[in-house]
């Protein structure tokens, strides 16, 4: 339409200023730490608890005690706070491997028959010219069998069952020629099929396959005088199994294994678990080439079925949508060190992964174009369909739980040291990879990273020097940690926490006792573990620029109580020593009574409000940068840029987080020299707002009279 006046008129025009602005990414917490299963280094998203117990369990069995890991721990109150995304890297010491469970193909055919054989000429002429009333007998299930030879001449005495008349011939060969006959004419359908003759000898095998016509006895012989001829022997319930396809577990250890002996209930005696899975195959449809697919948990019944994922009908057809690769997912992650200082994640298999329990391993029997051009199946892959049935995994690999290579208390809880492998079981060494790997901020998206269990001493210092470093060349997470183990002083936990200097890192003290979500009994855990459910709820009841610390942000309500209750001098001590006192008071709970960062120097980023106001600013608007890299250097981008900082930052400004800002990008920062080094600079300039961290309060007393100042 027009957009400008020529002659008088009204002209209505449109502005379109609907656009909603680019939000920030929502992220949340990481947490690096054993698993009682799941998917070994390979960190994977949860979105609930009960998405993690499915995926890495809960407890696990130590000299015959029941435990739990402090990341199943944390990730319970980090939920339970309102948190709504967990990054979980699993580590492990020791070799792991996933659990395989083949499926076989068509039904099964036992077809091993009952067969025997022998030579009727046990006496001169049996059977021949002068052989009437010469017999063969056998007996099965009670009823006895009766072949008599009879004289041809004047015709056949009647059959009257289970008594049967053959012809006499001219000669033993002549006559087991009738009588193969006659047997297979009176009883190939129910009992007997096969029945050859050559010469004088008599071959039959049974009618069905299996072992219930083993031992029948072939009987020769007249009036009461019988011997035996041969006996029915080798039958067996035997199949012939090709394998389909195989399933592997995602999870990985020995936990994964749930082959083992199976009761008349179908349950699995021995291994079957709520932390393993069975399957079963039900709606084989030979017509259509599908069949259903069930996993199921390895503790369950057959006729009490605990269903975990259902896949209808699958199809071993490459071409069809419900191929089970295409369905199921045959991706397989893999860490990849080869560069130990840059690992990532490697990625076989042409599939993405529809099960949170199974991928699929490979295909054996493919059944491409199941059907022919009239619709119906091709003969040479109605076999192929997988058979009815349900099975279990094994061949799975890794150290049984609570095998930890130490003696002694199994280091868990307040049994946690610093020696190696005093953490959980886990070795120093096995928390590198982990870290290395989130270290790329690209792959991997969080605001705080917490690896409870791992004190800041001994073996696990360098793992918290790497813990650090990578936070901080990632520059938009911050790192909880704990300084001290169990039982220790003020002055160590001072001690130990004047050795970090980084605004990137937070700790706190002392340890607390909580209710372990699946145990139901109390146990004690370093503060890390409690933390990000702090961090977590302070983002949703406020926004991280405020402080996760006070009555109204810092209270634990899961915690029943702390190691220790601390005086003022000692929390002064602590906080001067930059740990953050986790305190209690009458009629209010447990409580984090501090947010002071690990840095040394006095600065804004001394504390973790500031430091995480940084944190999410730093990630939106590098995210609206990332939208610039490529597009021309001109001033309607740089307005573009503007246009999407200003608001945030405003809105951050309303919502208490600021006291003022400003944004440059403009032609006094991108001057032609810069543009013509292919650059774009912008300069933000913040006043984070400051908490009232001291309160004091002076009551004065006047005398009667006095009047109050202004």
């Amino acid at each position: 339409m027009a957009e400008t006046l020529v002659s008088p008129g009204v002209l209505a025009r449109e502005t379109d200023q609907s656009f909603l602005t680019q939000l920030p990414v929502q992220v949340g917490a990481a947490i690096i730490g054993p698993t009682v299963k799941g998917p070994v280094n390979i960190p994977t998203v949860v979105s609930t608890y009960s998405e993690y117990q499915n995926i890495f369990g809960t407890t696990f069995v130590s000299a015959s005690n029941s435990n739990s890991f402090l990341t199943s721990i944390a990730a319970y109150n980090y939920f339970n706070a309102g948190g709504d995304s967990l990054l979980v890297a699993r580590v492990v010491t020791g070799s792991y491997t996933s659990a395989t469970s083949s499926i076989n193909a068509g039904v099964p055919v036992g077809t091993k028959l009952a067969t025997g054989s022998g030579d009727l000429s046990l006496t001169s002429g049996f059977g021949g010219p002068s052989g009437v009333e010469d017999e063969l007998r056998f007996t099965y299930s009670g009823t006895t069998y009766r072949f008599v030879a009879a004289d041809p001449t004047n015709g056949l005495p009647a059959d009257s069952a289970p008594l049967y008349f053959v012809a006499t011939g001219s000669d033993t060969a002549a006559y087991v020629g009738f009588l193969a006959t006659k047997i297979s004419e009176s009883l190939s359908s129910s009992l007997l099929t096969g029945v050859d003759e050559g010469s004088s000898v008599l071959a039959i095998s049974a009618s069905a396959a299996g072992t219930a016509l083993n031992g029948i006895t072939i009987q020769t012989g007249s009036a009461s005088s019988f011997v035996t001829a041969f006996t029915l022997g080798g039958g067996a319930q035997t199949e012939s199994i090709t394998e389909a396809f195989q399933l592997e577990t995602i999870g990985e250890g020995l936990i994964m294994n749930s082959t083992c002996t199976e009761a008349s209930d179908g349950a699995l005696l021995d291994s079957g678990s709520s932390d393993n899975i069975r399957w079963s195959v039900t709606n084989r449809n030979t017509g259509s080439g599908t069949f259903t697919l069930i996993v199921r948990r390895g503790d369950d019944k057959q006729n009490d079925q605990n269903v975990l994922e259902t896949y209808n009908n699958l199809s071993l057809d490459p071409y069809s949508p419900n191929f089970i690769s295409n369905v199921i997912g045959d991706q397989k992650p893999v860490l990849d060190t080869s560069d130990s200082s840059n690992p990532y994640i490697a990625v076989s298999g042409s599939y993405p992964n529809g099960s949170n329990f199974v991928r699929i391993k490979s295909v054996s029997l493919l059944t491409p174009n199941y059907l022919d051009n009239s619709g119906n199946p091709k003969a040479a892959f109605t076999s192929s369909i997988p058979s009815l049935g349900s099975g279990s995994f094994g061949g799975a690999e890794g150290a049984a739980l609570g095998t930890f290579g130490t003696t002694g208390a199994t280091p868990v809880y307040e049994a946690i040291t610093t020696t190696d492998k005093g953490a959980q079981g886990i070795a120093a060494a096995d928390y590198t990879d982990m870290l290395n790997l989130l270290s790329n901020q690209d792959a991997y998206q969080y605001n705080v990273l917490s690896l409870p269990g791992v004190i800041d001493q001994g073996a696990y210092a360098t793992t918290i020097t790497t813990a650090i470093n990578n936070t901080q060349v990632r520059g938009d997470a911050l790192l909880v940690t704990d300084v001290a183990t169990y039982g220790s002083t003020v002055t160590t936990v001072v001690n130990e926490a004047s050795a970090r200097d980084t605004s990137y890192a937070a700790t706190y003290w002392p340890w607390l006792m909580v209710q372990d979500p699946d145990l139901g009994r109390n146990v004690w855990i370093p503060a890390s573990t409690m933390i990000p459910a702090v961090y977590a709820f302070t983002d949703n009841a406020s926004a991280p620029w405020f402080a996760p610390a006070g009555l109204t942000r810092g209270a634990l309500g899961g915690v029943i109580k702390p190691e220790r209750i601390l005086t003022q001098g000692q929390r002064d001590t602590l906080y001067d020593g930059k740990v953050n006192p986790i305190a209690q008071f009458p009629g209010t709970g447990v409580v984090v009574y501090g947010q002071k960062t690990l840095q040394t120097k006095a600065s804004a980023l001394d504390r973790v409000n500031v430091r995480r106001l940084l944190i999410a600013v730093k990630r939106y608007i590098s995210q609206i940068a990332n939208n610039l890299v490529f597009e021309q250097n001109t001033q309607q981008t740089r307005n573009s840029f503007l246009a999407a900082v200003e608001p945030y930052l405003e809105t951050i400004q309303q919502q208490q987080g600021l006291y003022a800002f400003r944004v440059i990008m403009d032609d006094s920062n991108n001057t032609p020299d810069v543009i013509d080094r292919n650059q774009l600079i912008g300069q933000i300039y913040l006043q984070p707002t400051k908490t009232a961290e001291f309160i004091y309060l002076d009551f004065n007393i006047l005398p009667t009279g006095a009047t109050f100042p202004a």
